[in-house]
């Protein structure tokens, strides 16, 4: 998803490399600063009750402070916003300990918990980058010269943990150049010196960070990530996150073929590994961490969080917001687009979304650029003609998830994001979060693209495993389970024409002379949660290979060289 930014982005890195070397009256090239602390993009949020009952919250990080009034609405929730960019939606724990909620800035919905520090104040951290400290303070900035004679300006960070800025446009302001990023919601203000540029990050319109360039001939395109590793075949760590950990030991399985694959991710035989963790009989049993990645980072989910949205599909027919999954489409349309109906396309119904058989043509890379790129994506989606009669041809793509999720969106009441968190990610104790919106920038995106920890993929997965409980308490119904896992239909445009249920993969793993079902949540990079229930096991593997086509594969490699032998007995 959102695949044309960034391959722009990163063919970009990789031109840049050639332009270093340019007349110096140019600042085309490539540009190389230090950030001042590496905590410069991480801010702590203080929330004060005032004496006129508003509130107030307080932003800082190590070279600004900014304020910021909310107000309490009357569905008692506490909102805000700095400068149209960053928006305030919060409200308070039943019991008051807390305040949750989010921050919305670019497209991105932070979710956002504040804790009590005494009677009037609550106290949080935002990493609008998602990493909890930079381990490089190196920032390099990409400049080109536009057709129009004016400059695009891309920046890029050492810490290569975060799939970096979305930047597309910049215009002129005085003697300075004004460019955002319009992922993080972050704008930048660069100013043109003899030698050097000067680069301020902006929360709004005050400075949170002075950053100096100068030339550079550092190849951007082979940045990658780094950092101290965190990986142990011992009992993985007790984090009070809902995990009950225990030894491989414990559960049967066996260490040695787990010991040669972190050794074989060190040795970079299986690059960008950026996780493996593996959970049996309910249990936390192996936890590996590559390239500086760690427990308290949200990892980019790219489509595996599709399967997120299946549950959510499947939360709303059981609180009957939906009725079932044989619900038409176009009963959920807007008005405006019920033009774009016609007799094919007025049969297609959840299921059809649901398996990527609705007939519509917005398969494949170059149908999702078309949609993703377009000014208004339901607009273009609904307007696209039909291949074949809906529930009879599945290829894979993101357009279906996202007509579900638009569905789903006008049904509700409240937000869809706070739906999302009362009915699944708060019951799972899912609190460390980022959910994707579509182009509105307003409604989460069901195509793709939430953040979520290891380990809260890994409960994800076990909430599947245990037939929608999460110790005990039933979050999704037996039903909607039994349902996702359903072999529908075989998905006719991928490699090997996987079987698939409600946005749920199927794959059949071989070890020795055994098969082995998983089913499997899948996103772009080797973002993979497995659930396999003949083993009564779960596995999560987190990468980084967004850019090699020959590397999709390597979480399937890993899952049936090294993991399957290990926990199968």
């Amino acid at each position: 998803m959102f695949k044309n930014v960034m391959t722009i982005v990163f063919l970009f890195a990789s031109f840049l490399t050639g332009c270093s070397q340019q007349e110096p009256n140019t600042y085309e090239g490539n540009w190389e600063g230090t950030l001042a602390n590496a905590n410069t993009l991480n801010f702590n949020l203080v929330l004060e009750e005032s004496p006129t009952s508003s509130y107030e919250l307080t932003i800082t990080n190590p070279e600004a402070t900014i304020k910021e009034k909310l107000v309490v609405t009357n569905t008692k929730r506490l909102q805000g916003s700095i400068d149209d960019d960053i928006h305030f939606d919060l409200s308070f724990t039943s019991d008051k300990t807390a305040v949750t909620g989010f921050i919305k800035s670019g497209i991105l919905m932070y979710h956002l918990t504040l804790q009590k520090a005494n009677d009037v104040t609550y106290s949080g951290v935002w990493n609008p980058f998602m990493v909890d400290s930079l381990q490089s303070q190196a920032m390099y900035l990409g400049v080109e010269n536009n057709e129009d004679a004016g400059l695009a300006m891309y920046p890029f960070f050492g810490d290569q943990r975060f799939t970096g800025t979305w930047v597309n446009g910049s215009k002129k302001e005085g003697e300075a150049i004004l460019f955002r990023d319009y992922k993080t919601g972050l704008r930048f203000r660069a100013k043109l010196l003899e030698d050097t540029i000067q680069l301020e990050t902006l929360l709004g319109k005050q400075t949170v960070a002075v950053t100096n360039f100068k030339r550079s001939d550092i190849d951007l395109s082979l940045l990658k990530p780094s950092g101290p590793k965190n990986q142990s075949i011992h009992k993985p760590a007790t984090l009070n996150d809902g995990w009950i950990t225990a030894s491989t030991g414990d559960v049967g399985a066996i260490s040695t073929s787990l010991s040669k694959l972190i050794d074989e991710v060190n040795k970079k035989e299986l690059p960008n590994t950026h996780s493996v963790l593996i959970a049996k009989e309910g249990k936390l049993i192996f936890e590996a961490y590559f390239d500086g990645h760690n427990p308290s980072i949200s990892h980019d989910q790219r489509s595996a969080s599709k399967s997120i949205s299946s549950a959510m599909i499947g939360i709303a027919i059981d609180d009957k917001i939906l009725t079932g999954v044989d619900q038409k489409l176009y009963d959920f349309i807007p008005k405006e687009f019920q033009y774009t109906k016609d007799t094919l396309k007025s049969k297609i119904n959840f299921e059809d979304l649901l398996t990527m058989s609705s007939g519509l043509d917005v398969d494949g890379d170059a149908s999702e650029n078309n949609y993703q790129s377009s000014d208004n994506w339901l607009k273009t989606t609904l307007e696209a003609k039909m291949t074949h009669e809906p529930g009879t041809h599945a290829n894979y793509g993101s357009a279906n998830p996202f007509l579900l999720g638009v569905s789903l969106d006008q049904q509700l009441q409240s937000p869809l994001e706070l739906y999302m968190d009362q009915k699944l990610f708060s019951p799972l104790g899912i609190n460390n979060y980022i959910i994707q919106t579509e182009n509105t920038a307003t409604t989460p995106y069901f195509g793709g693209g939430m953040y979520l920890t290891p380990r809260d993929m890994l409960k994800f997965g076990q909430l599947y495993l245990d037939r929608g409980k999460w110790k005990g308490k039933q979050i999704l119904s037996e039903n909607w389970v039994d349902a996702s896992f359903k072999k529908y239909r075989r998905l006719q445009d991928v490699k090997d024409k996987n079987e698939y249920g409600y946005l749920w993969w199927h794959k059949t793993y071989t070890v020795g002379d055994k098969k082995i079902s998983s089913i499997e949540a899948r996103g772009a990079g080797g973002q993979y949660i497995c659930v396999i229930p003949e083993l009564q096991s779960v596995v999560v593997i987190t990468s980084g290979n967004y850019r090699s086509r020959k590397l999709l594969q390597q979480p399937e490699n890993i899952l049936e060289k090294y993991i399957l032998p290990a926990i199968f007995k």
